[in-house]
């Protein structure tokens, strides 16, 4: 049987990684000894990959294809096709951000402040390239970790991966720029992607993969109204398109049916019912393909 070798990132981005990929249709299960989870897709074979590594294998055809971020990819240098991207995060549906950040009572305000200074982080090569595009001469060191405890002892600044800018305000630190802004990217093999059968399989997976982040804030949402009651309702009502609107048996009112944001729905459903809506229904989506 054909199998697609598919590479999912160990660490940070698993989880969200995972409950995406539920969405999409398809159920990922990890041991917590292995690297190999399991799938109920027999056309699928996936490994566990640490993100700052998944380029590299997939550029050199250890595996087919996979998600990472687009800074380690960057920072890589890799040579690969970017199907997808995938706009989800560790917590949330965002792009992510490494900062430039120092000390909160640092003399340091802008890059500038930073000639002949130290600055430690893991995206290196990326970091000397925004050094180079600002004319500052700066050493660049490599942070295996706890990167955010670093300054001012040991370095005068980092570099490093924010989403809410939470950690690094607890940690006492200031951030004076945005170095680079990374998502999740779905990456694959040039030669892989010229095989007929990997690539169509790849194209399906992008197409669940990006309709399952659309749908993750939002909700659907049914409802019956009155003939008279319609004109008002269809004002109140916000929706991903045109809402669907069919007519109930007997001439006895409309049923309504349309897709919003999540985050609004507590708000207009007592609107709703206030102005006639009955029988309203809230339902989860997984999937919305525009």
């Amino acid at each position: 049987m054909k199998k697609l070798h598919f590479g999912i990132p160990k660490g940070s981005l698993q989880e969200s990684t995972i409950a995406m990929m539920k969405n999409a249709g398809y159920r990922v299960y990890v041991s917590n000894r292995s690297y190999y989870p399991s799938v109920d897709d027999s056309e699928l074979s996936i490994r566990l990959i640490r993100p700052q590594d998944m380029s590299r294998y997939i550029e050199k055809g250890i595996i087919d294809a996979g998600l990472t971020g687009q800074d380690w990819v960057e920072e890589a240098g890799s040579d690969v096709r970017c199907i997808e991207k995938l706009v989800y995060a560790k917590q949330q549906l965002t792009k992510v951000r490494w900062v430039l950040a120092v000390p909160e009572d640092s003399s340091i305000q802008s890059v500038k402040d930073l000639q002949n200074k130290r600055i430690a982080t893991e995206l290196v090569n990326v970091t000397k390239k925004y050094l180079e595009k600002n004319s500052v001469n700066a050493v660049v060191e490599f942070s295996h970790g706890a990167t955010e405890a670093k300054a001012p002892d040991l370095v005068d600044a980092i570099v490093e991966l924010t989403e809410t800018g939470s950690s690094l305000k607890a940690n006492k630190l200031r951030i004076i720029d945005t170095v680079t802004e990374s998502s999740t990217v779905f990456i694959a093999n040039h030669t892989s992607w010229e095989d007929p059968w990997k690539r169509q399989k790849m194209k399906s997976l992008g197409v669940l993969f990006q309709g399952a982040i659309i749908a993750r804030d939002k909700v659907g949402l049914k409802m019956n109204i009155s003939n008279d009651g319609l004109e008002a309702l269809l004002k109140k009502l916000p929706a991903l398109r045109t809402p669907t609107v069919s007519h109930l048996a007997n001439n006895a009112g409309y049923a309504v049916e349309t897709v919003l944001d999540e985050s609004i729905v507590r708000n207009i459903i007592p609107e709703l019912k206030r102005i006639g809506a009955e029988g309203i229904i809230e339902y989860s989506l997984n999937k919305i393909v525009p």
